[in-house]
């Protein structure tokens, strides 16, 4: 991060480990999706979801302006709802397949954190593959921020 004061990784008091990126997603109540519109406009909201299987899940309405916005470009932001302990996964969404065996495990896990059943409701879920994750701990932030940088997404 040029400017900010971040330490080179041999620098800094240590960087974060995969696991911890991933312990503030779990945990998260909300998440705030991140997208564009057609014509460049940013558009940010809050969502439930899930961290699942080394992606991010949530369903949102089918003429939602997050869908629409992801049936043009399928570019996305996601965080957490922590900003002392920040994730933020940079990736592509796409509609997941009420067929596909995620969907029942996405579903179940949906139930068990939010009492709601997703499945029932018939809108559509979107799987965010990453393709960058940069985690930020306020209580080290120059010593502590940690990047990491996927295939996907």
């Amino acid at each position: 991060m040029p400017g900010y004061g971040i330490l080179a990784p041999d620098e800094g008091s240590g960087l974060r480990p995969f696991s911890w990126a991933e312990e503030r997603l779990r945990r998260s109540h909300s998440y705030w999706i991140g997208t564009t519109r057609p014509d460049g406009r940013p558009h940010v909201m809050p969502v439930w979801g899930l961290w699942l299987d080394g992606r991010v899940y949530f369903s949102t309405g089918r003429q939602s302006v997050k869908a629409r916005n992801l049936a043009a470009t399928g570019r996305i932001v996601v965080t957490n709802d922590d900003p002392d302990e920040a994730v933020v996964v940079e990736g592509s969404a796409a509609l997941l397949d009420p067929t596909d065996s995620a969907f029942a495990r996405f579903n179940d896990a949906y139930i068990a954190k939010y009492d709601t059943d997703v499945a029932a409701m018939g809108e559509p879920v979107y799987v965010v593959t990453p393709a960058k994750v940069i985690a930020i701990d306020e209580g080290d932030f120059v010593g502590g921020a940690t990047r990491w940088t996927f295939d996907g997404g």
